[in-house]
Formats: structure tokens, sequence, C-alpha cells
């Protein structure tokens, strides 16, 4: 009934190519929390005509209190070998600035090839490596930053918009506060 897309992560031709066949695509295109929730909402009101989840809502207040202060000097690397990181205007970046982390990439366009004695000369104080896009985990990362806070993140709860933006906050934020 309804193709949901989004503009990041599918190709215009493949849009273009379903809408041509008749076949209902919603394509999103979220780079904040408050996107992501308008677009969600958006989509069940407009697009399905169902009712709006409560989920929405709850996700809404997990992300309403403000960021701790002062803000933590980070970088959230999202591929190795080329080293690619989360730049500015992008949904992940949203969500870092709302738990208290200042990404040392904010001038940069959305996800920049970087070298890692760049990423080390900007001085990050924690080095957050989500599992996806790239799988970082405790034995694929961390041995790259031997000298600096490091913080295996779950990358749904930071790259994805959907019902697990109500536990996301609370998920960041623990995982966050494990690597003092």
């Amino acid at each position: 009934d309804l193709v949901l897309a989004n503009q990041e992560e599918n190709r215009r031709l493949d849009v273009e190519r379903l809408r041509a066949a008749g076949v209902p695509v919603w394509v999103t295109d979220v780079r904040t929390l408050d996107q992501a929730l308008g677009s969600l909402r958006r989509m069940f009101a407009e697009a399905l005509g169902w009712p709006v989840p409560d989920w929405l809502e709850a996700a809404r207040q997990a992300w309403e209190p403000p960021p701790p202060s002062p803000p933590i000097a980070a970088v959230i690397p999202i591929w190795r070998d080329p080293w690619l990181v989360i730049g500015s205007d992008t949904f992940a970046g949203d969500l870092a600035t709302r738990l208290g982390l200042a990404n040392v990439y904010r001038d940069q366009p959305r996800y920049p090839k970087v070298e890692l004695a760049d990423l080390l000369a900007r001085r990050p104080e924690l080095i957050v490596l989500p599992d996806e896009p790239y799988p970082f985990g405790p034995d694929d990362g961390p041995e790259m930053f031997p000298d600096h806070r490091v913080a295996l993140a779950d990358g749904r709860s930071l790259t994805w918009y959907g019902p697990s933006l109500v536990t996301a906050r609370s998920t960041l934020a623990a995982q966050l506060a494990a690597h003092p």
C-alpha cells in the first residue's frame, strides 16, 4: 500500500520507478529530532490515515530535558578505512547535541572523510563508536584511540527514528556515562 523511503538511504531512481509503477512512496529527509517526529506524525495521520501512535509523544518527552552542560567535545566515526565521521546537519548530530556532546566536526559537511591524524588533532574528549553503519565493537575501533575515552554506542539509538526514540536517550546516556 505504501513504500517508506529515506532521501539519504534510498536512490531517487528507485523512488521514481516505484511511483511510475503506481506505488505510493513516502520519502523522508530528516536531519533533526523535531523533523523526525513531525515527519512520522504526518506519515501516520496523512499518508496512512492511522491514529498517531502514543510512542511519538513519549519520544518527544524523552528528549525534552535540556542537554547536560558543559558539552563534551566528541567525535562520532561511522566508518573505518576510510574514516568517516558525523559532520553537520545530521539526525545523529542533533541527537548528539541533545546528549550534551559538542561535535568537533560540526564545521564540516554531513559525513566527511577524515584522516586519523586530523581526528586526533581536533582533541576530542570522547570518541563515540556506534555499532552501525560500521560495526564498531570492543575488538574493532577502541584500539585506535588508546589515550582517549571511548564509548561504544547503540547505532540504532543514535541513527534511527521511530519507536526506538522512546528509549534512545536513556540508552545512549548510559553508554556515554559508562566511560568517564
